[in-house]
């Protein structure tokens, strides 16, 4: 906040290296959170030309949309390719009011949106628009699918896919197309390539939610992730949006082969490591704030009376009890099945799959 007071209104760059800054030691905590509170094991795939192009260039990050975790994961592959302070998404509006990290989502221009295309078209568009000058190599990450994965979701999606004579999806939902193609449209000029992140949790392994998480569970993970040039896309919009669906097409094959981990390229096994950088970003924010503390409640000597002591436990059984309901309701299921089938492709997407039916 002091940073977007201050800096931005001289200069935007500046403001984004300082902001930058800052929202990496946030974001760091929450690394450690995976790397050494849960100990989450992360195998990582990719070839070695995307591997290489890591952390070098703009991109766009085309995610499945797994669990509640899935933006965290993907900070970890973020973080090691030494752009996590440069990684954005596209996310819903609601998102931005959540405490700190809502918060500098929004001061680090994260786009939001309010799930209704005639208010979100524009937004997208000047959100995409601004990042042109970034300073660092860009990540944004689209999670086309528009909802998290869950097997009613799914059942949904497959009733949907029969109706329309399209492949029926068993690991992923289908895709919502419209954001996808307006990002194409408004960053390829500056965008160079889209990274299919693929994130797969093996039938052996629970899954690694928020709640796991912070209880201290750990679990293992697979990530591939593929580069594709930019110029590999199509240059009409129709087109596009066909390419999008057709990778879900790929990556819903890819996730049976990760579930049964047989068969996999042992050869696309990259070693990412633990580094320590996250664990030196906890002890440091850990000793701010006790001083921070201590100096407060000598300040305003809450402890020094039962009273005090009375209203500061009370105030932390709130503040743990309201972050306990907000887990447990983003892992709920709120969505019926009957308005995934309804939601699952829009009107324009209909149309272009029956044209590439007849085509084919």
């Amino acid at each position: 906040a002091i940073c977007f007071i201050l800096l931005r209104p001289l200069s935007r760059n500046m403001y984004r290296r300082a902001n930058m800054a800052v929202t990496e030691f946030l974001w760091l905590e929450l690394i450690w959170i995976i790397d050494w509170w849960a100990g989450i094991k992360i195998h990582f795939y990719a070839d070695s030309e995307t591997f290489q192009s890591l952390g070098k260039e703009h991109a766009l990050l085309v995610c499945n949309h797994r669990g509640d975790i899935d933006w965290l994961i993907g900070w970890v592959i973020a973080q090691r390719s030494g752009c996590i302070s440069s990684s954005l998404a596209v996310m819903k509006k609601s998102l931005k009011f959540l405490p700190v990290i809502g918060w500098a989502m929004w001061f680090s221009e994260f786009v939001f949106l309010e799930r209704s295309w005639a208010k979100d078209e524009n937004t997208l568009r000047s959100g995409f628009q601004q990042l042109k000058d970034f300073p660092r190599p860009l990540w944004l990450a689209l999670y086309v699918e528009g909802t998290r994965f869950t097997k009613a979701k799914l059942l949904a999606a497959q009733e949907f896919a029969a109706s329309k004579g399209l492949p029926i999806p068993r690991n992923v939902l289908i895709p919502r197309t419209k954001g996808f193609v307006s990002a194409v449209s408004n960053m390829r000029s500056f965008v160079p390539a889209v990274y299919d992140l693929t994130v797969v949790v093996p039938k052996s392994q629970p899954d690694p939610t928020i709640l796991r998480i912070i209880k201290g569970q750990s679990s293992m993970l697979h990530i591939r992730i593929k580069r594709y040039s930019m110029t590999e896309l199509p240059q009409t919009d129709d087109g596009v949006a066909q390419w999008c669906k057709d990778l879900y097409v790929e990556k819903d094959s890819l996730i049976d082969k990760h579930l049964d981990e047989k068969n996999l390229d042992e050869n696309e096994l990259r070693p990412i490591g633990q580094p320590k950088k996250s664990l030196l970003a906890v002890v440091s924010w850990s000793c701010l704030l006790m001083f921070g503390a201590f100096k407060f409640l000598k300040w305003s000597e809450l402890l020094s009376t039962w009273e005090g002591v009375a209203i500061s436990t009370a105030v932390l059984l709130l503040v743990t009890g309201v972050m306990h309901i907000l887990i447990i309701n983003s892992q709920a299921e709120r969505t019926t099945p009957q308005i995934v089938a309804l939601n699952g492709l829009n009107k324009k997407d209909t149309h272009l799959n029956a044209n590439h039916k007849k085509q084919n």
